[in-house]
């Protein structure tokens, strides 16, 4: 389990928006539009997050969704450039399988998975969408797949034994 992170603490966080929604209420006198926005941002050194926002205006939306993923940051354990093992994250509809790959291989994910996996640093990972396309789905599922991540140390003191031990 990961824990949250101070962004102050953190250097530059670039930011990317994966979606932008146009939602239309109806209204006596008319239709209202505002913008929904979903943002992730992320150091490309292991720490990511992603944040909602709606507003009247784009720009506003999106500000308003990297303020909110900024206080989302978490930190997710890698090894050399790819995951520690693979794992599924599930959200509502939303299913993630994501392996790690060898060296070079890349970021083979599409979309919304993408994006959240190469502004955490993790340059070599196969990902699949086993369930909805809904890009805040599959979001919520890939941060849920990189929460639920665990590597050598945290594995080692959960059974109680020495890393030495866990390698054997």
């Amino acid at each position: 389990m990961t824990e949250f992170v101070n962004p102050k603490e953190l250097g530059e966080l670039e930011e990317n928006v994966v979606a932008i929604n146009r939602v239309t209420k109806v209204v006596k006198g008319g239709r209202r539009l505002r913008f929904g926005a979903l943002v992730v941002v992320g150091d490309k050194q292991g720490h990511v997050g992603f944040g909602t926002g709606k507003a009247q205006e784009v720009p506003e939306a999106i500000r308003k969704a990297v303020e909110d993923a900024k206080r989302n940051l978490i930190t997710v354990p890698t090894v050399g450039t790819t995951i520690p093992h693979e794992v599924l994250g599930e959200w509502a509809g939303g299913k993630i399988l994501v392996k790690p790959a060898k060296e070079g291989a890349g970021v083979a994910a599409g979309g919304a998975t993408r994006s959240v996996m190469e502004l955490a640093g993790i340059n070599d990972v196969t990902a699949k969408s086993l369930g909805s396309s809904t890009p805040v789905n599959v979001v919520r599922a890939t941060f849920d797949a990189l929460n639920s991540l665990k590597d050598a140390e945290q594995v080692a003191k959960l059974r109680g034994v020495s890393l030495e031990h866990l390698a054997e």
